[in-house]
C-alpha cells in the first residue's frame, strides 16, 4: 500500500515537472516573442564598448538614437559604415547619437573593423545577443529610430544609403516632432 502511494506521488510530481518545463520551452520559444515596433518604448541594455565603457540606452534619454544592429561580416554593413560616421559628424551636435551593436563577435575583430572604417561612434559589444533577442532583430543591418523620449519611430532593415541615412538622423533630431 505503501509503495503504491509512493508511487502515485512520485508520478504526479514527474508530471507536474513536466509541465512546468513544457511551459517554460513554449513561452520561451514562442509566447515571448513581442515584438519591437514603430511606437514601441525602446527596451533599455546596458552594453560595453569596444573600449570597455559602459553605455546605457536609458542614459541617452534627450537625445536621438540612431540603434544600428550589424556584424564584420555584413556587406551592408560594411556599406553603410562610412555614410553612418560621414552623417554622425553633422548631427552628433544637434542631440543625435549613434550606437552601432556589434553580434556576437570578438572585441579585436571588432576592433579591426572600426580602424579600417574610421568609425567615429560609439560601438557597443552583443556578446551573447541579448540586445539582439530582445529587439528581435533580423536580418542584420537592423536600424531602429529612437525619439529623445526613447520611443521607437521606425525601423529599417537592409542597406541604407547616405541620404536616407540623413532623413533619418533629421527624423530623431531633438526638437523635430517625431512621433
Amino acid at each position: 500500500m505503501k509503495k503504491k502511494r509512493r508511487l502515485f506521488i512520485r508520478t504526479g510530481i514527474l508530471l507536474i515537472l513536466i509541465c512546468a518545463l513544457g511551459y517554460t520551452i513554449y513561452n520561451a520559444v514562442f509566447a515571448d516573442k513581442e515584438s519591437i515596433s514603430e511606437g514601441s518604448q525602446a527596451p533599455n541594455f546596458v552594453l560595453k564598448d569596444a573600449e570597455g565603457n559602459r553605455i546605457e540606452l536609458n542614459g541617452l534619454k534627450g537625445k536621438g538614437v540612431f540603434l544600428n544592429f550589424w556584424g564584420t561580416w555584413c556587406e551592408p554593413c560594411k556599406k553603410e559604415f562610412p555614410y553612418m560616421a560621414n552623417q554622425y559628424k553633422h548631427f552628433k551636435d544637434q542631440g543625435v547619437e549613434i550606437v552601432a551593436v556589434n553580434v556576437g563577435e570578438s572585441r579585436l575583430a571588432v576592433h579591426n573593423f572600426m580602424n579600417s572604417y574610421g568609425v567615429n561612434f560609439p560601438v557597443v559589444l552583443d556578446s551573447d545577443r541579448q540586445v539582439l533577442n530582445a529587439y528581435g532583430v533580423s536580418p542584420i543591418p537592423t536600424t531602429f529610430l529612437i525619439n529623445p523620449e526613447g520611443k521607437i519611430v521606425k525601423v529599417v532593415t537592409g542597406t541604407m544609403t547616405e541620404s536616407m541615412i540623413h532623413d533619418y538622423m533629421n527624423l530623431i533630431k531633438p526638437g523635430e516632432s517625431s512621433g
